[in-house]
């Protein structure tokens, strides 16, 4: 439903900084920009605020879209307001979007833009538009609304205000998901965070879409052909998953929608999932790495995310070690192996701590002694120095290591043993 109306409550933008509408209207009136309307989130979130009595999550992201150059206004107010109010501008100019910073707000300007997909799950062709056409490339209609400045009008054409009121997702158009799947994630995200739901022509979109798997890489391809959305912007979703919302009930609705497959798909039918990311936070790993880590080849969804280098290392030597635990030699005797043997075993191979904690988070059959070693066997020292060593005579050099590692494990065994 269409709609175009001045909230009578009137919508309170009085977190602004002191003078930016008036000063917005006029620079933009210099600059040839004749719309201005903030959009996304902080619509939403006021509106669920004054209209629905949500709770006020902190200041939301303030996005401002213009008809016009964003580039040119944000260099004018700039010009206007002096450094010392706008200090920061940084542009991104491959979607015509300006970061700013106005007396310590952050805002995000926006040239109001058309996206159209080459193909499923590429990166979208962006050319400038209306308004309009900016709310209608959005990924949920609550997140298409739009107060237009400076009367603050709500602008709500794809209604946005009822899925508000019956506390629904729902996507713009039957493609949304095929063009970019990482807008599910997204939906976990503001569900968990908002207490929503998918709508049920979303819910339904999900689950055909994934079931129909209309991108042309497909599980199991080399991880560097994989289009953006099933690779980089998966990750950075992901990320924002872990780092901004109740990431536990956001992983929750991706496994009830069934869209754990677009990671891996023994990932969809993982059963231990929140235990191994329950002990992944407490002992402090990465957890989109212990996520990913009970998948069936956790180093090439690794790859295809494109993991920084050490979270694909602490994936790779989590590996090893379990290709170790699994070996018959040591499977047959660790139970009978003392805290000594254990050192010897883990430290040989110059596996980090990190990597030894995400095996425990996995389960393993000996993840007892490893969380041992971990919190504390490894934190044991010599109880005497090199400088005392070399004092009695010791050279530096292999021996006096072996002396000083010798020495360390016999105190280990004492303490653990009392022996």
């Amino acid at each position: 439903m269409e709609s175009s109306l001045k909230l009578e409550s009137g919508f309170d933008l009085s977190d602004l900084p002191k003078d930016l509408l008036a000063v917005l209207q006029q620079v933009a009136s210099e600059v040839g920009i004749t719309r201005i309307a903030l959009v996304g989130g902080a619509v939403r979130d006021g509106l669920l605020h004054r209209a629905h009595l949500d709770p006020v999550r902190g200041l939301p992201d303030l996005d401002l879209v213009v008809e016009g150059s964003a580039v040119a206004l944000a260099e004018a107010l700039r010009e206007h307001l002096g450094s010392d109010r706008l200090p920061h501008l940084l542009v991104h100019g491959a979607y015509g979007t300006v970061e700013i910073a106005v007396d310590g707000v952050l805002f995000d300007l926006a040239t109001a833009r058309q996206e159209t997909y080459a193909a499923p799950g590429q990166n979208p062709h962006v050319i400038a538009g209306h308004l309009e056409e900016d709310l209608a490339r959005r990924d949920f209609t609550v997140n298409a609304m739009a107060l237009e400045l400076p009367e603050a009008t709500l602008l709500d054409p794809h209604g946005g205000w009822e899925a508000l009121a019956l506390r629904q997702l729902a996507f713009l158009h039957p493609g949304s998901v095929a063009d970019d799947p990482t807008r599910v994630v997204r939906g976990a995200r503001y569900a968990a965070r908002l207490g929503f739901v998918l709508a049920p022509e979303a819910l339904a979109q999900v689950r055909t879409t994934l079931a129909a798997w209309p991108w042309v890489w497909r599980l199991g391809d080399a991880p560097e052909l994989a289009p953006p959305s099933l690779a980089t912007r998966l990750r950075m979703e992901l990320e924002l998953l872990f780092e901004r919302e109740p990431w536990e009930m956001a992983l929750a609705h991706l496994h009830d929608w069934g869209a754990m497959v677009l990671l891996d798909e023994h990932l969809q039918a993982d059963q231990h999932w929140r235990r191994r990311l329950r002990w992944a936070w407490r002992l402090g790993l990465p957890l989109l790495s212990a996520l990913i880590a009970g998948a069936a080849d956790p180093l090439a969804i690794a790859a295809r995310l494109q993991l920084p280098q050490q979270q694909q290392k602490l994936l790779a030597e989590s590996a090893e070690l379990q290709i170790l635990l699994a070996s018959q030699e040591v499977a047959e005797s660790w139970s009978t192996w003392s805290p000594a043997q254990w050192c010897k075993a883990l430290e040989a191979h110059g596996w980090r701590p990190d990597a030894v904690a995400l095996s425990v988070c996995l389960g393993v059959p000996m993840w007892q002694p490893l969380l041992r070693w971990w919190g504390r066997w490894r934190q044991v020292k010599s109880p005497v120095s090199a400088k005392t060593l070399i004092a009695q005579g010791w050279r530096p050099g292999p021996a006096l290591g072996a002396e000083l590692q010798r020495l360390r494990l016999e105190q280990l065994n004492k303490q653990v043993l009392g022996r």
